[in-house]
């Protein structure tokens, strides 16, 4: 305000807008140099510029030979995996296969032994319940499990029913007898077991049937 009273008593003469003016113009180039000068300390230089554009160009090499060692990782871990469960099942059934073998000896020396004409029933009997028994004991060792469900309640997970007989004094739905035994692998169903299944005789009575009975 001094400032502008000392111009209008310098030249009297002026007019109020042409100092308003002159002020105005001063504002202005004030602000036009500290936007220049902001704007060259924010721009940086070519050497500071070149120097950003090494560093980047360095960090994006490094991050792409990190994604080629990962990737090349993931690779031999995929292929590792698939060998290792490529020789597990191979050996699980060489293992499988070795025990079947002996079981294959038995059965030929049962039958050349029954060729024999002085080889008794007896033991040809003995001789395949000897074989039977590697036999189940070999399907035991590899978690085969016989499904023998007799006198069981059918369930039909496990059962596969091949008829219904009508029975009395029998609770309805329980397997009268084993067609056919199942078998399962762990707890995976390889067959079922083919069974016949009892039906309550007083489930095929009529209500009219029902009631004589009880009179």
């Amino acid at each position: 305000m001094a400032k502008d009273e000392s111009q209008k008593n310098a030249n009297p003469n002026r007019s109020e807008t042409e100092t308003e003016t002159m002020n105005q113009t001063t504002v202005d180039e004030s602000a036009a140099k500290i936007e220049d000068e902001t704007k060259a300390e924010a721009t940086p230089s070519i050497e500071e510029l070149t120097r950003q554009l090494a560093e980047a160009k360095k960090q994006a090499q490094s991050n792409w030979e990190s994604l080629l060692r990962k990737q090349a990782d993931y690779d031999n871990l995929k292929k590792r995996t698939a060998r290792d469960i490529n020789n597990a099942r191979q050996f699980a059934l060489e293992k499988f296969a070795t025990e079947l073998l002996a079981i294959k000896d038995s059965m030929e020396l049962g039958i050349e032994a029954a060729n024999k004409a002085e080889t008794s029933i007896d033991s040809i009997k003995e001789g395949m319940s000897l074989t039977l028994k590697m036999l189940n004991d070999t399907l035991i060792k590899f978690n085969i499990n016989e499904i023998n469900p007799s006198n069981e309640k059918f369930d039909p997970q496990w059962h596969e029913a091949m008829a219904m007989q009508p029975v009395p004094n029998v609770e309805d739905g329980t397997i009268l007898q084993v067609h056919q035994k199942g078998y399962k692998l762990n707890d995976r169903l390889l067959r079922p077991a083919r069974v016949i299944v009892a039906k309550n005789l007083e489930m095929e009575k009529t209500p009219e049937e029902k009631i004589e009975v009880k009179n």
